[in-house]
């Protein structure tokens, strides 16, 4: 049996889609069931669980001989992850595949690429199989700018001319079908990008040409960007954006990696597919 946490969410629903096109089982573990409409299917599993609650957690895990995880972004995000991989190594749970970020490292001043190493360190020493995922920026982040664009045709973000090779989340799903379903990824740690490293500018100008409409992006400053987050989001997960798009801005998260073409044998979908495929959100 597959256990797909947070399926859900971006990554998670386009995972169990993918193993429910293939007909295989799948238990999907979700907070709320009523949630849940969206990945229905014949061959999915759909199991309630909470990563702050260990006995759901245990219920989930019961049979289960590959897991992929992931969680929120929150301050609990470590902790929640590390109680995980406690529980699967004694529910025997052979093999997990972890979505973790592009640079990981634990002396990082990103706050969220240091609790991803520390949660694969955890995993290493478990014992355990495991496969880490590392995707850059995915490209359906910018549809978190997507008010701005459908009513000011503009995004802003700080992050001046750099560079990002930023992924398709529906490529790492594909990574990921391919990790939990097949041998050979075990020990495997596989950086995610898209085909090519691209400004904000010149994503900009993509979703453009996919909308039929002039959009701008505009470089704000990182003070101004977080008083932005800050009316939307907790401060622990702003103050971590922030970071992210630091290290964005710094340009270490510009290299372009094979991993995608690798697994699945199929070049990643370039940011052009991205905005013509989205293009309706950006509009509405």
């Amino acid at each position: 049996m597959i256990l797909v946490t947070g399926a859900t969410g971006n990554n998670g629903s386009e995972i169990v889609k993918l193993l429910a096109a293939q007909n295989i089982p799948v238990r999907a573990m979700v907070r709320d069931r009523q949630q849940a409409s969206a990945i229905a299917a014949p061959n999915v599993a759909v199991v309630e669980a909470d990563f702050d609650r260990p006995e759901t957690l245990l219920a989930a895990l019961n049979g289960v001989e590959r897991a992929f995880l992931v969680t929120n972004s929150s301050e609990r995000a470590q902790a929640q992850q590390m109680a995980f991989v406690e529980l699967a190594k004694q529910s025997g749970v052979a093999h997990i595949v972890k979505l973790s970020q592009y640079a990981a490292n634990t002396n990082s001043p990103v706050r969220f690429l240091r609790y991803h190493a520390a949660v694969e360190a955890a995993i290493r020493a478990s014992g355990m199989a495991y496969t880490f995922l590392r995707p850059n920026l995915f490209m359906q982040s910018l549809l978190n700018f997507r008010r701005a664009i459908a009513t000011k045709n503009a995004f802003y973000a700080a992050i001046g001319d750099a560079k990002v090779s930023a992924v398709d989340v529906r490529d790492i799903a594909e990574v990921a079908v391919a990790t939990l379903t097949a041998s050979g990824h075990e020990g495997k740690t596989y950086d995610l990008t898209g085909p090519q490293a691209l400004s904000h500018t010149e994503m900009a100008q993509y979703i453009s040409h996919a909308t039929g409409r002039q959009i701008t992006f505009v470089d704000i400053t990182p003070e101004t960007m977080l008083d932005t987050l800050l009316s939307v989001l907790p401060a622990w997960q702003a103050e971590g954006l922030i970071e992210d798009y630091a290290h964005y801005r710094r340009g270490e998260a510009s290299a372009i990696a094979p991993s995608v073409q690798d697994v699945t044998g199929k070049a990643p979908r370039s940011f052009e597919t991205f905005a013509r495929d989205y293009a309706q959100m950006f509009s509405s």
